[in-house]
């Protein structure tokens, strides 16, 4: 059974810096991409960032120049490095990984969340 676990969430003020981290536990065949999504209530879940196996990247257009998602395949471990954070980014941040468990069975998986609160 393949888990993730983020960490690395907390209360910051405006301007301040946090780095997430997701750990990715399990068998895995083959990665196809891992990303960050935000939830905050009354708005849907909105993709922040996303990697691909071949290192591409994507942002949401409110995150650019602040948000840097990495991976490190050797430790299994994908992080987000959010720099000058806002208060509309506050929201429970889920880590997600799209692949495969063998030739044949995608995954589709979610970390259970992480708070980040911004706020003076």
């Amino acid at each position: 059974q393949v888990q993730l676990v983020e960490s690395g969430g907390g209360l910051v003020q405006p301007g301040g810096s946090l780095r997430l981290s997701c750990t990715v536990s399990g068998s895995i065949f083959r990665i196809v991409a891992m990303g960050w999504y935000r939830h905050t209530p009354g708005k849907e879940r909105e993709l922040v960032a996303q990697v691909t196996s071949g290192g591409s990247t994507t942002y949401a257009d409110s995150v650019k120049g602040r948000f840097t998602i990495s991976r490190n395949d050797a430790k299994n471990a994908c992080y987000l490095e959010i720099n000058n954070l806002k208060p509309e980014d506050t929201a429970v941040y889920y880590c997600n990984l799209r692949g495969y468990r063998d030739y044949v069975t995608a995954l589709d998986e979610w970390g259970q969340g992480t708070l980040v609160t911004v706020s003076s």
